[in-house]
């Protein structure tokens, strides 16, 4: 599967399961580790793991298993590493505090990364 459609298949999981400010990275030209960053929030540590288990189920479902997952138990963010895509999702002070949109597009001003929003 192409990761571009890989990553249409997650932002439509993450719209499913109500996660909110979904944003999508191309990181292509900035790292060799994956091509595409997503990463949304929710509003509490239980929908946080359940947006992150909808993106998993639906990765499944389209045959990509993931290399792994972290932070489902805490539910604060969880990084599901789909190979090309890597999603993020996250409680909004958490997102907040990390500002991953902002490290990957500003402190690499030579080389931006490419953020997409999944909804107008």
């Amino acid at each position: 599967m192409q990761s571009n459609q890989l990553v249409e298949i997650i932002k439509q999981a993450l719209d499913d399961a109500k996660a909110q400010n979904i944003n999508v990275l191309d990181v292509r030209n900035l790292t060799d580790v994956t091509d595409y960053m997503i990463i949304a929030s929710g509003t509490s540590n239980r929908q946080v793991a359940s947006i992150a288990q909808r993106a998993v189920e639906m990765a499944k479902q389209n045959g990509v298993r993931p290399f792994g997952e972290e932070g489902m138990q805490a539910g604060e963010w969880v990084l599901v590493d789909l190979g090309d895509v890597v999603v993020h999702v996250m409680q909004p002070t958490v997102r907040e505090f990390y500002q991953l949109e902002n490290f990957w597009t500003d402190h690499l001003p030579e080389r931006k990364a490419v953020v997409a929003s999944a909804r107008s």
